[in-house]
């Protein structure tokens, strides 16, 4: 005990706190170590492996290899074979079932995995070319919004200066 105390002492540790009178008791065993920096002592222990499952599980993707190889093999199974196949593989009997209807179908394809989710949908060719122009479009507004907003402001000051105001023919614009 004298040295594990000793230790603790080295290691810059304290061990629960003593009330006033407490001079000639020994010091406390009862309590966990707590080091100067706040954290509990290591006890020396092995350590343990991550028991955490993680946040999100990762599905299982069988090539057509795999999946041909394992019908092959249960369809040479005698009974009882096709249960301890399953149990080495770690595969369920719906895979089997899903698999041999896939094979019964010809659908080689179908042996292969396949991605999950919506099926994307073929861009129409012109659609950029659609949105590059409504982007240029918008952008040729604003600026002719800016253009007439600084023209009525010229106006108005050539109006209160008294200075004429030149006006522009609209057929002049347009040649």
């Amino acid at each position: 005990m004298g040295r594990f105390l000793n230790t603790v002492r080295e290691l810059g540790m304290t061990g629960p706190p003593r009330s006033g009178g407490e001079r000639s008791e020994p010091e406390r065993s009862g309590g966990p170590v707590i080091p100067a920096g706040g954290g509990i002592v290591p006890d020396h222990r092995p350590p343990v492996a991550n028991a955490e499952v993680p946040a999100k599980p990762v599905r299982r993707r069988f090539t057509a290899e795999y999946k041909r190889r394992i019908l092959r093999e249960t369809d040479e199974c005698g009974p009882g074979g096709i249960a301890a196949l399953l149990r080495r593989e770690g595969l369920y009997s719906s895979h089997l079932i899903t698999w041999r209807r896939q094979r019964n179908a010809g659908e080689i394809a179908g042996l292969e995995p396949r991605k999950r989710g919506r099926k994307a949908v073929p861009r129409n060719p012109l659609a950029g070319e659609n949105e590059r122009l409504q982007r240029e479009n918008t952008r040729l507004q604003k600026r002719l919004r800016q253009a007439e907003i600084i023209i009525d402001v010229q106006k108005k000051l050539c109006e209160m200066l008294g200075l004429p105001v030149a006006t522009t023919d609209s057929s002049e614009d347009i040649e």
